[in-house]
C-alpha cells in the first residue's frame, strides 16, 4: 500500500480568490461563461441510447467543455459520467451508483470541487461584471486595507 505524499483533496484545496494561491503561482484557467460553442464529438462508448445522445450533447453546451475539446483523452471519462448518470435515472439507484456519479462528476469539472481540482474557473460574464461593479477593481490583501490610527487618546 503506498503511504505518504500528497493526494487529490488532501488538506484544503486551492482557492481561485485567495492572495495565497496568487502567492504560491496557483494560476486557475478561465472557461467561457457562454459555454462552449463548437463541434460536439461522437460519443466514444458503444450502444448510444438516445436519451445519452441528449444529455451528451447538453454537457458539450457547458463551459467545462471548453476544456474538454482540448483534451480528448477526457471524452472516454465523460462518456461514462453520461452513461451512469442516465443510468441512475432509469433504476432505483443504489448508494454506489450515486457515489460513482458524484467521483465522475468531480473529475469532469462538473462539481465546484472538481472545477477547484481541475484548475478551472468560470469566467464572470460582462453582465455580472457590470451588475456587481467589480470590473477592473484590483484585489489588495487584508494589511493593505489597515488603516493606521495615531495613540492621540
Amino acid at each position: 500500500m503506498t503511504r505518504g505524499g500528497s493526494r487529490n483533496r488532501s488538506g484544503p484545496q486551492k482557492d481561485p480568490e485567495s492572495l495565497t494561491s496568487a502567492v504560491q503561482g496557483v494560476v486557475f484557467h478561465a472557461l467561457p461563461p457562454e459555454g462552449y460553442a463548437g463541434l460536439v464529438p461522437d460519443f466514444p462508448l458503444p450502444g448510444l441510447s438516445d436519451r445519452e445522445a441528449k444529455v451528451w450533447g447538453s454537457l458539450w453546451r457547458t463551459p467545462q467543455a471548453a476544456a474538454w475539446s482540448a483534451e480528448p483523452w477526457r471524452w472516454r471519462i465523460v462518456a461514462m459520467y453520461v452513461r451512469w448518470s442516465v443510468r441512475m435515472e432509469d433504476v432505483e439507484a443504489n448508494a454506489a451508483l450515486v457515489s460513482q456519479v458524484i467521483r465522475l462528476g468531480d473529475q469532469i469539472g462538473l462539481t465546484p470541487a472538481g472545477l477547484r481540482e481541475n484548475g478551472w474557473k468560470i469566467a464572470p460574464s460582462e453582465g455580472d461584471l457590470k451588475a456587481t461593479g467589480t470590473a477592473g477593481k484590483a484585489r489588495s490583501s487584508s494589511r493593505a486595507r489597515l488603516k493606521v490610527v495615531g495613540n492621540d487618546g
